[in-house]
């Protein structure tokens, strides 16, 4: 079944769907007749010479400059060719995807004025795999993201470049090959092709998805650290969390209990300590914090994701053209920018169990450095210098874009968001966090390797997906291709979806 594009019901999980899986796309047939209305409704404004901002004027600081008849026809495609102006290596086909199904989903709520030839090609692009060649960097975050966009809209002439089946050919080219017209462009349909935040808040869906499988995994990872290093499982007892009442840490506690439940940790006849470490009895409380952040998050990209992204806007109903800036990305960068800190902050308390699982002060009896013969061995001492150096990554990169602004257009576009760069940082902070915590699983199956006891069945399914990847460390041996299968390991979501056919879903 196609993916319907109504302007209100595109989520995170069906854009992934659209991106990564290339399901199929179909625009609604209200939405199609929306489309048409409102460009009846510019056609008839145009006739009468109303002003309406980047349909007869010029943009941003010619914004007063009107322009003629003539000029209205050619405008668009010099809008298009002086905007293609970014830089820097193609953006991954996943995220041009998503930001192609975005624009279409703008365009179905009918207040857009392109002709419907625009939309209906881009779902032909996508539903046929014509996917625009786009510089990844060059958008500022406001007038939406116009430097890639205005790329991916040379397609609509002919021009540009295209990825289909595999080869990076010429767009018009591609386009011949898939069999789609060039619909070209006439009155406004350039800037109602570009002026929207879209490849940014694509890029930042497909990172929640990542975020929010990327927490599970660190759960389990938690609970395997805390088993290893024989917690006291106190803190993780549900009941401790809903007297506080933060949502993200009840289900992080009840999860971690999920996986635990079954090891001989839980009958009490172990000897634990009163309490633990921040580093595990505080798990709950900031893997928790991280997901009510992602959470937060999710919720203003999926209202961007179906939300009238555009400047000007037409109202048909009440013969209204409507300037302003909805364009804008700080809703979605800002709550991006947290969610990337976020995604940080559960790396910065991941190293701190590793280095409890190595540190032989703290190890509640584990091996020096989880090594066979410690002194001639080194075991995994050098794994924490890794996993610090990709935290320290992480850190810079958790410096917030969404206040850098610097103002551009001879200052009439004197604040931006900058959410172009927070997506690829979060890009960058998430590929670091997938090694991260790679190695501290890689640790804590090491760590459970030594303990003679009967573990989670959780915990024990994670060490057995594991042992599938990578051996234990009996002798010395180069760890970098351990640390890079682990990584992938993690970046796959195997241990995850292995996991929960155990355990049952995580919340």
């Amino acid at each position: 079944m196609p993916i319907i594009l109504d302007g209100s019901s595109l989520t995170i999980e069906k854009l992934v769907a659209i991106a990564r899986d290339n399901e199929k796309v179909e625009l609604a047939p209200e939405a199609l007749e929306r489309i048409k209305v409102c460009r009846a409704m510019l056609e008839e404004k145009l006739a009468k010479k109303e002003v309406m901002y980047g349909t007869n004027t010029g943009i941003g600081e010619f914004s007063e400059t009107m322009l003629n008849e003539e000029q209205v026809k050619e405008f668009q495609k010099y809008l298009i060719y002086n905007h293609a102006a970014g830089i820097g290596e193609p953006a991954p086909i996943e995220y041009v995807r998503a930001a192609l199904a975005g624009r279409i989903n703008v365009h179905a709520h009918g207040n857009s004025g392109c002709r419907p030839e625009i939309t209906l090609t881009l779902v032909e692009m996508l539903n046929k795999g014509v996917t625009p060649v786009v510089c990844q960097k060059g958008s500022v975050g406001a007038s939406g993201d116009l430097a890639p966009m205005a790329q991916a809209a040379l397609l609509l002439m002919g021009e540009g470049e295209a990825f289909y089946n595999g080869e990076r050919l010429a767009g018009s080219e591609a386009m011949r090959r898939a069999g789609i017209p060039v619909p070209g462009l006439q009155a406004r349909d350039g800037l109602a092709a570009i002026n929207g935040s879209n490849l940014l808040t694509a890029m930042s869906a497909i990172h929640i998805y990542e975020m929010e499988r990327f927490l599970r995994q660190a759960e389990i990872a938690a609970a395997m650290s805390i088993e290893a290093l024989l917690g006291n499982l106190k803190p993780y007892n549900s009941k401790l969390h809903e007297l506080r009442g933060f949502n993200g840490a009840i289900t992080s506690a009840k999860n971690i209990s999920k996986l635990i439940e079954g090891s001989d940790l839980t009958t009490g006849k172990m000897k634990t300590k009163v309490q633990d470490a921040y580093s595990m009895r505080s798990t709950p409380q900031v893997i928790g914090a991280a997901r009510d952040a992602v959470a937060y998050a999710r919720s203003q990209v999926e209202i961007e994701l179906n939300g009238v992204g555009d400047n000007p806007i037409f109202v048909p109903e009440m013969k209204l053209t409507l300037t302003g800036a909805n364009f804008q990305g700080s809703p979605v960068s800002l709550p991006m920018d947290m969610a990337g800190a976020a995604i940080t902050m559960v790396c910065v308390l991941a190293e701190r169990r590793l280095n409890r699982l190595t540190n032989p002060a703290l190890s509640q009896g584990l091996p020096d450095f989880l090594a066979h013969e410690p002194g001639f061995y080194s075991g995994m001492m050098l794994s924490q210098y890794t996993a610090d150096h990709l935290i320290v990554e992480q850190k810079i990169l958790s410096t917030p874009a969404s206040i850098q602004s610097i103002p551009a257009a001879a200052d009439q576009e004197d604040f931006v968001s900058m959410g172009m760069n927070t997506a690829i940082k979060n890009g960058q902070i998430l590929d670091n966090a997938y090694g991260v915590l790679g190695i501290e699983f890689m640790a804590a199956a090491q760590a459970l390797d030594f303990r003679q006891f009967t573990p989670g069945k959780g915990t024990q399914c994670a060490r057995e997906v594991i042992r599938r990847h990578v051996e234990h460390l009996e002798v010395d041996r180069p760890l970098y291709n351990d640390h890079n299968k682990m990584k992938a390991l993690v970046k796959s979501g195997e241990i995850l979806e292995e996991v929960e056919k155990v355990v049952g879903k995580l919340g």
